[in-house]
Parts: structure tokens; sequence; C-alpha cells
């Protein structure tokens, strides 16, 4: 998994009916792209996480891309 600042962290719900978290990452604490990450959930809450495997990084699309 690799990252880098203003990439979004997909934390999928793990259960029927459990929505998934989206976090901005806002800093990488790792080598090269790798965790952990500082993110900011959409509520405004920081953490420092190492993502799982029910997670994905969505990288932003280029202005012009479709």
């Amino acid at each position: 998994m690799h990252a880098t600042e203003g990439d979004q962290l997909v934390q999928h719900g793990r259960v029927v009916g459990q929505h998934d978290k989206i976090a901005e990452i806002v800093e990488v604490m790792g080598a090269e792209g790798t965790p952990p990450y500082r993110v900011r959930f959409q509520d405004g809450h920081e953490a420092v996480c190492s993502p799982g495997p029910d997670s994905e990084i969505r990288h932003p699309k280029p202005l012009g891309s479709l």
C-alpha cells in the first residue's frame, strides 16, 4: 500500500449495513509512501493508522481527466 498526502483512505465496512469510513491522508509517516498514515476523517477527527486488508487508497484524478 502506497499513498501520498491528499489521497483518500477508504476503510470498508466489515458487516452488512456498516458504511465505509473515508479519511484524507494528511501525513505519510512511513518510508516511500508506506503506512502508518495520519488521517483526518470527515467529522474532523484525526488518527494515526496502519490500514488493513479491508482498506484501499484512492488517488485524486488529475484535472481534466475523465
